[in-house]
């Protein structure tokens, strides 16, 4: 068997701070997976430039200007981290035969590479990196993600609990990954429906090395809205189910009203009458609202937009397709 072309994708946005420092250890992995014979001399490693404000970009140009090792493409503008990385992965389809996907933070081990390329190697399509724990989390922090997975698996949405973006994929999933064409992204649900052999890599998670963290909580609400509405039609359900019970509780409502009222015990109730005005109000904007969730993705799936426009590359198309 020959030996498999790697292409390691880093997203990046903003990492002035941290490229520096974790460019040499992405370097220093893969000429470690070299000298193991585990992957070929004509392995990269891929930045992302994600429309980034600072200096991300020019690091990525000096970096790839010295060392062949190195190859960068920017976005036209900022896409979101989900789009950068789907970019990259279909980038490097033209010159790898496998791609890990990770971060550019440090936080996850890079060594864990190793196990990923043995497990490959080994006949997997597809490992995930999975955190081994998250004592390191701040407890808003912990809580928070625990949700997040728990309401993905809720909604009906398959994903492996403690995965990010942290993965192996081969030549063959980044074909079939390419046949999905949402604009709504949400690789952590998609990989898994492409299917083939799969396996897991666990791993500790550290602290990043440098600036801060660009994923904040609302885009972390945001990342679980494209979760659900793209992989789930769940919520849809529950609005239906909660109005037949609704419906029920009204109809035995009415039914109650018509005993009391030929009974003559009748009396003119207001509050009663507005809190059930107010609640079947609520129930009726919030089913419009998560209806209208969906219509609108309808309408952005509808337009068939590309989901990202590369605008510069660090290497020309000729070198891309003799790779």
């Amino acid at each position: 068997m020959n030996k498999p072309t790697l292409c390691i994708v880093i997203p990046c946005y903003n990492e002035e701070e941290v490229l520096p420092l974790t460019a040499p250890r992405f370097k220093e992995e893969l000429e470690h997976l070299q000298s193991l014979g585990y992957v070929a001399d004509d392995s990269h490693i891929l930045f992302v430039n994600d429309g980034s404000s600072d200096a991300t970009w020019n690091i990525i140009q000096s970096m790839s200007a010295q060392d062949g090792m190195f190859r960068g493409i920017s976005l036209s503008r900022n896409r979101g981290h989900q789009n950068a990385l789907l970019a990259g992965l279909m980038e490097c389809r033209a010159f790898c035969d496998v791609s890990i996907s990770i971060d550019c933070d440090g936080q996850d081990d890079i060594s864990a590479m190793d196990e990923m390329v043995r497990a490959y190697l080994d006949g997997c399509d597809v490992v995930y990196g999975v955190r081994s724990s998250r004592e390191t989390d701040t407890f808003f922090k912990r809580t928070s993600a625990q949700a997040f997975y728990k309401l993905m698996s809720g909604m009906g949405v398959e994903t492996v609990y403690n995965h990010a973006d942290y993965r192996l994929l081969s030549r063959r999933v980044l074909d079939e990954l390419a046949n999905f064409k949402e604009v709504n992204l949400f690789l952590r649900g998609m990989v898994p429906l492409v299917g083939f052999k799969s396996t897991s890599v666990y791993y500790e998670r550290h602290e990043r090395v440098a600036g801060h963290s660009h994923y904040p909580l609302s885009k972390m609400l945001a990342l679980a809205m494209n979760g659900i509405t793209s992989l789930s039609v769940k919520p849809i359900r529950l609005i239906t189910a909660l109005g037949f019970i609704v419906s029920f509780i009204s109809f035995i409502g009415v039914i109650w009203a018509i005993v009391v009222s030929i009974m003559g015990n009748s009396v003119a109730g207001w509050a009663s009458m507005v809190s059930i005005v107010c609640f079947i109000g609520g129930i009726q904007l919030l089913g419009i609202g998560i209806v209208g969730e969906y219509v609108g993705r309808i309408y952005l799936e509808s337009k068939h937009r590309p989901r990202f426009i590369i605008g510069e590359r660090t290497y020309d198309e000729g070198e891309r397709a003799e790779d």
